[in-house]
């Protein structure tokens, strides 16, 4: 296929999704679509009690998704090249680890009627770190919403996410194992990213940058 016009990035919370959006939105002239993550007014209570604001959270994120996703510039997604932080699809890990039965039943029977019509990336870049670094990241970038954060809800986020794109297949897949890489401060990493990023892509991709 030809060079990827509409680019989404994915990965767990704390692994560098936005950081690396904006960075390539830059490099790439593209233009640049960020999740509104900290308009949900159930999420700080969410971090602090799953349990009660689960359903909430979930569909006050699914509700914003695809809000935003509808709001895209549909003539001419495909024709300048667009940058995004979040896979509309990655709504579903977050659903099946925090709802239970009962409202996973009424979740599905939304997500369904509304993820067709949301248009699918020419590429999707899933960065991968282990739940350790996250960790680390997080509490390095102190979100009063993260603060409750605990390492057992990243490590079954992590396992989850790991799961969804090894079975991913609606879009070209590029993984980066993000563990000897630092985009964000190193420009050689940045660029040899953005050479793989450039490259046509079909199916599933594996890059593992080998530094001492």
């Amino acid at each position: 296929m030809t060079e990827a016009n509409y680019v989404v990035i994915e990965g767990v919370i704390g692994v560098g999704k936005t950081s690396l959006a904006k960075l390539l939105a830059e490099g790439m002239d593209a233009r640049l679509v960020l999740e509104e993550v900290e308009e949900n007014p159930f999420l700080e209570d969410f971090y602090r009690d799953p349990a009660h604001y689960a359903f909430q959270v979930q569909i006050f994120f699914l509700l914003s998704r695809y809000r935003q996703q509808m709001e895209f510039p549909q003539q001419d997604l495909f024709q300048k090249k667009t940058i995004s932080d979040y896979l509309f699809d990655k709504d579903k890990i977050f659903a099946y680890i925090n709802l239970n039965e009962k409202e996973l039943s009424l979740y599905e029977r939304l997500w369904s009627f509304m993820h067709k019509d949301v248009p699918k990336p020419d590429l999707v870049i899933y960065l991968q770190a282990n739940t350790e670094t996250l960790m680390h990241r997080i509490r390095e970038r102190n979100r009063p919403y993260e603060r409750s954060i605990s390492v057992e809800y990243i490590q079954r986020l992590n396992e989850a996410y790991n799961y969804f794109f090894f079975h991913y297949t609606d879009s070209p897949l590029l993984v980066v194992n993000t563990a000897k890489i630092d985009f964000v401060h190193n420009t050689d990493d940045l660029n040899d990213l953005l050479e793989q990023i450039r490259k046509p892509h079909v199916g599933t991709r594996y890059y593992v940058p080998m530094k001492d």
